[in-house]
């Protein structure tokens, strides 16, 4: 006879997690483990890491996810390990090998080539992403053996250093550290930059050690998540503005902010800005989003008076 399985009671959570993502699982899945952790109702994360990469992944719960879309533009920086001598189909060690060829590189001809991709450059996209093109994302075509034409992607690589190599040993391979802009492939960027040191070269592991403000010194992992009780988990919550670090900060006064609430503007001798936090005053309970035209505060996106009151009642618990 089955034991059956008992049902998970769902609460109110609203903020932002700061999870070190483990190898292996997806994002999604790792969501979905933290949100039953946490037993929450709601939640999202703001843009995925691959199954092989680990490392800073931002999640959203409750109202925090009307704001999740701030994040995605955030730049990134990572710490890739790449092979030398062996390309792959899907660029990373998930992939079958195409190929391998002996590598005769040495350490000033990769320095030189790894700067040579700091800047503005352009990446065709791989075909094993979830970037769609009529309707389907790429790796379906893939999978399928066919190959589709991508379009060129503008991406910003800020700075790359080499912080580890392997040259000298049968299986060659270096860590570099990459800071860059927001849709950057550190895959292509692997591979691009084996087929200019002439031996090819593949993405054999990825962790992403910052996104925006966040680092990976900041995150928890899904395993001490879990070895925490569970009335302490919510401790690791983070408030929902903290999606929203360069957003101008406004205060109003409870009638304001009962009204600015209702969708309605507000006046007052505030500066033009087209980012702004509102909070109410006397407990500075974050509002939501507005910008300011003309001495006009407009609201843009706003949480609800049960989100803000689930909200202060989530930080008497701790």
């Amino acid at each position: 006879m089955k034991t059956p399985r008992t049902r998970v009671q769902r609460r109110p959570v609203h903020g932002v997690l700061l999870l070190d993502k483990p190898l292996g699982l997806s994002s999604n899945q790792a969501l979905q483990k933290a949100k039953w952790l946490l037993r929450a109702e709601k939640a999202g994360h703001t843009g995925t890491l691959d199954p092989l990469a680990t490392g800073v992944l931002p999640l959203c719960f409750g109202a925090a996810t009307k704001f999740s879309q701030n994040h995605l533009d955030a730049d990134k920086t990572y710490e890739a390990l790449v092979r030398l001598g062996v390309t792959t189909t899907t660029a990373d060690a998930e992939g079958d090998v195409l190929q391998q060829c002996d590598v005769n590189v040495t350490l000033a001809q990769l320095e030189a080539v790894v700067q040579s991709f700091i800047g503005a450059i352009e990446q065709v996209p791989p075909m094993y992403s979830a970037l769609k093109k009529d309707g389907k994302a790429l790796y379906e075509y893939a999978r399928a053996g066919e190959e589709v034409e991508r379009e060129a992607r503008n991406v910003t690589i800020f700075s790359v250093g080499i912080i580890q190599h392997t040259l000298n040993t049968e299986a060659q391979t270096f860590t570099m550290r990459v800071a860059c802009s927001k849709g950057t492939y550190i895959r292509t960027l692997a591979e691009d930059m084996g087929k200019a040191l002439g031996c090819g070269a593949h993405l054999a592991g990825l962790r992403r050690i910052q996104t925006g403000d966040f680092e990976v010194s900041q995150c928890i992992s899904l395993e001490d998540l879990e070895r925490i009780p569970e009335v302490q988990r919510l401790q690791y919550i983070r408030p929902v503005d903290v999606l929203l670090p360069k957003h101008t900060p406004v205060t109003l006064d409870s009638h304001n902010a009962a009204r600015f609430l209702t969708g309605l503007r507000r006046r007052g001798a505030w500066k033009d800005a087209s980012h702004v936090a509102v909070y109410a005053a006397p407990d500075k309970d974050f509002l939501g989003t507005a910008h300011i035209t003309a001495g006009e505060l407009i609201p843009n996106r706003l949480l609800s008076p049960l989100d803000i009151s689930e909200s202060r009642n989530q930080l008497t618990v701790l």
